[in-house]
This record gives structure tokens, sequence and C-alpha cells, in this order.
């Protein structure tokens, strides 16, 4: 049965545009009261800044590319929260220009020791290893830095333009079977995201420290990143479950398969982040075991414990539940936790770059949440704008049910 002969209001509810309203609201307050803090500690609020825009891009980049794997594998799965993914996805022209403070830090600064002159950064063994490897800052520089940050927003937003385009294509009648061309992109578009993300997280992030490297860090990134778009996912797809048309939409089967999603990607997680260490630690070099001596000491550790017990294993041990998986009143709640260890590893990554000992300050707090209540305005008036699903979809009927007649945005 074709997709014009159900019945079905697949527009998002209100209640998405007040959520849109209020997070615009948080936002701004949050960023007044950010700019206060980089007014009177100008370094903790850099810092803060690279941690709070990390932890959403990963949203962002992460949705997109579970919306390619969705379209390559098929699924009602994938279909039921396709435009959840698809809205966070578009908010990358945001991020992008969100990027602009971080060039900003490079410019004054503020937090990469490579744009610093070398008199003036205070770690001694990150001096010498700048001042003895001079090939390091023919890469890492302020000019090479923006220019490689152009192409990675570059790609990243060509691969949402196209997905996007295709996708809204289907909210019309006499759509065209776009399955194809889904596939098309999507093949190599995974591969172009885990190079761009690899090397992103590379300048962005590993780059703190130009001294140390670790040739999976960009894999840590990139799965922490897919796992925090599907716990996302299924925040929205909870809160959109008390409204129609999501409440006759979302299955116990599609909730059980995000719900193992999320499973795979944590053991995924904890394989990446277990290997990083194992080969350090079988390596045995002087120059690699830096980044766990930072963050093994001055309480460092107890956040390293916190995140294998409460990152890893609670989450994986939870979700070994077959019942718990299929109810989504329950999976909700695993997934705004592990929305917040990937906030603490982020944390622990980024961090102790700068302290020694364990410190939590209050940009650390508030610019996260400015970031993020711009961000989720953005994104809740992306999701506003679209019907839920494709209706005209070659897939749709994955999830719209057979009696079901459709009157969705722009349809008869």
């Amino acid at each position: 049965m074709s997709a014009a002969n159900l019945h079905l209001d697949l527009t998002a509810p209100e209640v998405v545009r007040k959520i849109s309203q209020r997070s615009l609201v948080v936002g701004i307050v949050f960023a007044v009261i950010s700019g206060a803090v980089a007014f009177v500690r100008p370094d903790e609020f850099y810092r803060a800044y690279l941690l709070g825009f990390m932890c959403w891009l990963g949203v962002a980049l992460g949705s997109m590319a579970i919306l390619m794997i969705r379209h390559l594998t098929g699924g009602g799965w994938g279909t039921v929260i396709r435009r959840i993914l698809g809205a966070a996805m578009r908010t990358l022209p945001l991020l992008a220009l969100l990027f602009i403070p971080i060039i900003v830090a490079g410019l004054q600064h503020r937090i990469y020791p490579w744009a610093m002159p070398l008199d003036s950064i205070q770690d001694s063994r990150i001096r010498e290893h700048l001042e003895k490897h001079s090939f390091v800052r023919s890469y890492l520089n302020l000019s090479g830095f923006a220019f490689r940050a152009f192409i990675y927003f570059a790609i990243w937003n060509l691969l949402s333009f196209l997905l996007s385009k295709w996708s809204k294509q289907t909210d019309s009648p006499n759509a065209p079977d776009n399955s194809q061309r889904f596939k098309a992109v999507s093949g190599p578009g995974l591969i172009l995201y885990a190079l761009t993300i690899s090397f992103a997280a590379i300048d962005w992030v590993m780059s703190l420290d130009p001294s140390w490297i670790s040739t999976i860090f960009g894999l840590i990134i990139l799965i922490g990143e897919v796992l925090s778009a599907m716990c996302f996912a299924v925040v929205v797809e909870r809160i959109l479950f008390n409204y129609k048309p999501m409440s006759e939409m979302l299955k116990p089967d599609f909730v059980h398969d995000h719900g193992k999603w999320m499973l795979t990607f944590i053991m995924v997680w904890a394989y990446f982040s277990f290997s990083q260490w194992l080969i350090i630690w079988a390596g045995n070099l002087p120059s690699e075991i830096t980044f766990y001596l930072k963050r093994l000491s001055g309480g460092w550790g107890s956040v390293a414990l916190v995140l294998v017990v409460f990152g890893f294993a609670a989450p994986f041990a939870t979700l070994l539940s077959r019942p718990f998986k299929r109810d989504i009143r329950k999976l909700v709640w695993l997934a705004v936790w592990v929305i917040l260890m990937r906030y603490v590893d982020l944390f622990w990554i980024i961090e102790p770059n700068f302290s020694k000992t364990f410190t939590v300050t209050t940009a650390d707090i508030v610019v996260p949440i400015a970031i993020g209540g711009i961000w989720l305005w953005y994104f809740f008036g992306n999701l506003a704008s679209l019907p839920l699903i494709p209706a005209y979809d070659q897939d749709a009927h994955e999830v719209l049910q057979p009696e079901h007649h459709i009157h969705s945005q722009g349809t008869p």
C-alpha cells in the first residue's frame, strides 16, 4: 500500500517549538554568564568552550554517521528517528559559526601550546619537543589550523546538504526513489567522516599536548560521537513519545534496536579506549605514557575510575536486559546518564592538559550549557520544520501503520 493511502498527521507536536524557545532562553542566560567568565578568566573560558563545543559537535556528527549507516542498512529502527538525526545533522552550519572562538583562542595564545611563542610555554617538556621537532609547527600553525577546519566543515556540510535535500523530496507525493542516491553518498560519506574527524581530533584536542601522539585517538572520539548521538536520539524520541505521531510509530522493537546500538557503541568505545592504553603500556615509551601519567594522578585517576565503572560497566550490564532495552521510559534514563558520561570523558581528556589536580571550574559548567542551549534551539527548530517521518519514502511503510492516511506538512 502506498503512503498516499495512509492517514496520520506527521507534523511535530507543538511541544517541540516550546522546547526550542525555552532552550534559546537558557542559552542566552548562560551565554551572558559565560561572557562574564570570559572577561574575568579567559583561559578557563576558552578551554571550557572547547569542551562544550566538542560535546555538541559530537551529537551532530554522530547523528550524520548513524543516518548514513541507516541508509546503507535500512530498517525501521532508523526510519523512526531519521528526522531526529537529520535535524541534529543540520546544526552543522551553526557549529561552523561556533568554531570561531576556538580560532580566537589560538590567536590569543590561550589553550594551544604550538600557537604560543616558545619562551611563553610553561611546560618544559612541550617546549623542548617543539624546539627539537620543528616540523610539528610546520603542520600545527594558525593558518593551517583554520584552513583544515574550513575543509572539515565544508565536507560535513556538503554531506548534510545532500542527505537533507533528498530527504525533503520524500515529503511530497510522487517522490522519487532516492535510496540509491543515499547509498552512493553514505558509503564514501562514512569514510570521509572517519578521516575528517580523526584529523579534526588531532588538530582540536590532541594538539593540546603536541608532544603526545596516539594513532587510535581519532577512533575514540568518533565512537564517542556516535554513542552520544544515539543516546540523544533516544532522549528526543522519549519526549515525542508523549504525543502523536511518535506515540503511534515508536514500537518496542525499534526501541530495542536503539538499545542494542547503544550497547554496541559502548562496547566499541571501551575496546578502543582499552586498546590505546594497552598499546602505550606495551610500548613503554616515555613520550607516550605522559597522557596517562597526567590523568591517573592528582585526583584525575578517580575520574578515570568513574568512567570505567559508570561509563562502561554499569551501562553495559544494564543494557544486557532485553526488557529494559524495549521500554523507552526506562531506556531514556540510561541514555541521559551516558550523555553525561560522554561529557565526563571529554572533560577527562581535555582538562588535565591545563590542571595537574582535579578541578572543576564555573566555566566548565556554564559554557557547555550556553552552547547546548543555543544548539538545542537550532535543533528543535530544525525538527519542527519537517514531518517526523518522510511520508513518501520507499521505506516509510516500516513505521507507518496500514490503517493510517497521511496529513503531513506539504501534503494534501
